[in-house]
């Protein structure tokens, strides 16, 4: 079992399978500069990532959400995939979505159930503003059809002031027909997206606009949920917000992040990492090393900032691109 110092258990690991993306979204991407800084050695292998995550399943993990970048446009993700559905855990991924229709099959013999796609707007154009790709219309063809194929779909929508939250009664009235579940995720900083507090949309906000038009009912959450959920009657879908900035949910986190080049992270937000590659590469036992990453865990948002994202300093925040973490 991996508990850190405050007594949180953590079962729950993320593995960031490369930190290309065939998107360009600024919220994610550093703004001038270069998306990839990983050359393919420093990069985990598909027999290193089974061998780093047969320790982890040992320790207790019961969850693994395989991101990236873009996961699946690494060349090996279908053996990845394929190797980490031998284990005893709940096996996702969170995806762009451009790729999906390739994987389907892969997703199924894995056991994959459920599938989070990142979408921002619901508007062909704005998409192409944001992601500076024209893919909107094989993503949303994708996510119909992992809902024809009974897959659980999360859309990821990445709330800014200015730019998509004209939208968010779009994506409510969405769910209508639909069985999307949608989660409104608040803007976060990361080196080189511009972060700024006059972006975001708190979770109070989101519900008194959408509270202008709907009814909706609060949903139970998991122990270690980090989205607080909603209904709205007679809508097929759900929606949910992820209140990182306005509302932090640290006290009950699980989570730790590998990134693609075999570095662990205790905290989305942490400037501090444990080589776990270097050292499987020269032969050590990882085990002490992920334990004491997460034993080092601050008790929130990294110790980085505070909760009051109003007075945070995007400046001061030491940490890599969401790129090259991994979501």
């Amino acid at each position: 079992m991996l508990k850190d110092s405050f007594d949180r258990i953590h079962n729950y690991l993320r593995i960031s399978l490369t930190d290309k993306c065939n998107l360009n979204c600024t919220y994610c991407c550093p703004v001038n500069m270069p998306k990839a800084t990983f050359s393919r050695k420093n990069q985990m292998s598909a027999e290193e990532i089974d061998t780093i995550v047969s320790v982890f399943v040992k320790e207790g993990v019961k969850k693994i959400r395989l991101t990236g970048g873009e996961p699946l446009i690494r060349k090996d993700a279908k053996e990845i995939i394929e190797r980490l559905s031998k284990y005893p855990v709940e096996l996702t991924i969170t995806t762009n979505g451009v790729y999906v229709h390739e994987f389907i099959q892969t997703f199924n013999k894995a056991g994959i159930r459920s599938v989070n796609v990142s979408l921002d707007t619901l508007k062909k154009e704005k998409n192409y503003f944001i992601s500076q790709r024209d893919e909107f219309k094989r993503v949303t063809e994708n996510i119909d059809l992992l809902l024809k194929n009974n897959f659980h779909v999360k859309v990821n929508v990445v709330v800014m002031k200015n730019v998509n939250d004209d939208e968010i009664l779009d994506f409510i009235e969405w769910t209508k027909d639909r069985l999307v579940h949608v989660r409104f995720i608040e803007f976060m900083p990361f080196t080189g997206n511009q972060w700024s507090n006059k972006k975001v949309i708190s979770h109070k906000e989101i519900l008194e606009l959408i509270s202008t038009k709907y009814d909706f009912i609060k949903l139970l959450n998991d122990k270690n949920d980090t989205s607080k959920k909603y209904l709205v009657p007679n809508h097929q879908g759900t929606f949910a917000i992820i209140s990182t900035m306005s509302e932090p949910f640290c006290s009950s986190c699980n989570r730790m992040r590998l990134t693609t080049d075999g570095k662990m992270k205790n905290c989305l937000f942490s400037k501090d990492e444990v080589d776990i590659l270097g050292a499987l590469r020269n032969g050590e036992d990882i085990l002490p090393l992920i334990k004491k990453c997460v034993d080092d865990k601050q008790e929130s948002l990294g110790g980085q900032f505070t909760p009051n994202y109003e007075i945070t300093d995007a400046s001061k925040i030491n940490n890599r691109s969401m790129i090259n973490i991994g979501g």
